[in-house]
C-alpha cells in the first residue's frame, strides 16, 4: 500500500520490453495503453486484496479510487476483468479507524460480508498482541479452512520486527500446514505504522533462520523495492507480490502510471530479482481499481512473462485455488 515517492530513472532497452515496436518510439510505448497482451485464456489470479469493514479502506474507496467496496462491487470486478480467484488479506479494527488495533482478535478475518464470492480466498491476519495457547488454538482452526491459502502478517502496522520470537509459533503452523506467510513491507497505509519495521531487509535474516518456510514480500517493498529484488532473488523461499505499487482514482493511475521515471524503477527491480516465477500479480482493491491496476502491470512486466506472473505462480504457492 505505498504512496508515490520520487524515482531516479535508468537506461532501458525498450526493444527488450517491446519487440513488436520501434527503439524510437518510446513515448508512446510509456504513454499509451500498447497492444494487448493479456488474452482470456490467460488465468488471472488476483493474490492481494482487501474484503474487511476497515474505515480507512472504505474512504479510500469512496474518496479516491472509486471502487464499489462491497460484496456485489467486489463480485462485479472480478467478473469484467476474468480473475479466476482472489486472496484476502484478513485484517479487522474494533473501532472506527482504528487500525492498526491492537484489540484486534486473532485471527483477524474477512467481516465486509457474511457471504463472499465464490472465487474468494484468504489470509488469517495475525495480531502479534495476543498470541496466547487460546489465540493460538484459533489460528490453527482457522488455517484448516478449504480456504485458507497462506497467513498475513503486518509488520510496521505491529511494532514488531519479523525477527521477533513471538512469531515463532505462527511460522512453526505456517510450516506445519505448508503455507506461505505473507507479510506487509514498505510504505504503510497509516501515519500510525513504524517503517522501522517494515523494512524487507528484516526478512532476509528471516528467510535464512526459517527455511522451512516460504515467505511472499507484499507491495515489492515498496519504496525499496531493489532491496526486496535482491532478497527475492537470493533466497528460494522468498516470493514478491506487486500490488498496491500505485493507489488513487482511474485518471491518477492513467497519468501518472505511465511516467517513465516511475515505470523504470519498477521495472529494474523486476529484472534485477531475475525471478519470474516467484512475482505474483496483486492490485490491493478496493485502493485501487483492478482494471487500470491490470494495465499498469502490463507496462512493467515483460510480455513473455505475463502469464506466470498474473495467475500461473500464485497457484505454485496458493496451492488450494482451484486451477479449473
Amino acid at each position: 500500500m505505498a504512496f508515490l515517492k520520487p524515482f531516479i530513472a535508468f537506461p532501458i532497452d525498450i526493444q527488450a520490453y517491446f519487440p513488436y515496436v520501434d527503439r524510437t518510439d518510446t513515448f508512446n510505448i510509456l504513454h499509451l495503453r500498447y497492444l494487448p497482451a493479456i488474452d482470456n485464456r490467460m488465468i488471472i489470479i488476483d493474490a492481494h486484496i482487501h474484503f474487511s469493514r476497515i474505515a480507512s479502506f472504505q474512504d479510500t474507496a469512496l474518496r479516491e479510487s472509486g471502487c464499489d467496496y462491497s460484496l456485489t462491487g467486489l463480485q462485479a470486478d472480478l467478473a469484467r476483468n476474468n480473475i479466476r480467484a482472489a486472496v484476502g488479506m484478513g485484517l479487522q479494527e474494533t473501532s472506527l479507524f482504528g487500525f492498526p488495533d491492537a484489540a484486534a482478535s486473532n485471527p483477524m478475518e474477512l467481516d465486509l460480508s457474511d457471504s463472499w464470492p465464490e472465487q474468494l480466498y484468504f489470509c488469517p491476519g495475525i495480531n502479534p498482541h495476543d498470541l496466547s495457547d487460546n489465540s493460538l488454538e484459533k489460528i490453527e482452526k482457522a488455517l484448516q479452512n478449504p480456504r485458507t491459502v497462506g497467513i498475513k502478517l503486518y509488520p510496521g502496522y505491529y511494532p514488531f520486527s519479523v525477527n521477533d520470537q513471538i512469531y515463532t509459533p505462527i511460522y512453526d503452523l505456517a510450516a506445519q500446514f505448508h503455507l506461505p506467510v505473507v507479510m506487509h513491507s514498505g510504505d504503510t497505509f497509516s501515519e500510525r505504522g513504524l517503517l522501522k519495521y517494515s523494512h524487507p531487509l528484516a526478512i532476509d535474516e528471516l528467510a535464512v533462520t526459517h527455511r522451512q518456510n516460504i515467505f511472499v514480500i507484499a507491495h515489492l517493498g515498496d519504496p525499496w523495492v531493489k532491496e526486496t529484488a535482491e532478497i527475492v532473488r537470493k533466497n528460494p523461499n522468498v516470493w514478491t507480490d506487486i500490488s498496491g505499487l500505485m493507489v488513487g482514482s482511474r485518471a491518477y493511475l492513467q497519468e501518472v502510471g505511465c511516467e517513465p521515471l516511475i515505470l523504470n524503477e519498477f521495472r529494474h527491480a523486476l529484472l534485477y530479482a531475475a525471478s519470474w516465477d516467484k512475482i505474483l500479480f496483486g492490485t490491493d482493491w478496493p485502493l485501487v481499481p483492478m482494471d487500470v491496476y491490470l494495465d499498469f502491470v502490463e507496462r512493467i512486466v515483460p510480455e513473455k512473462h505475463l502469464e506466470n506472473v498474473l495467475g500461473k505462480n500464485a497457484l505454485n504457492i496458493f496451492t488450494k485455488i482451484s486451477n479449473t
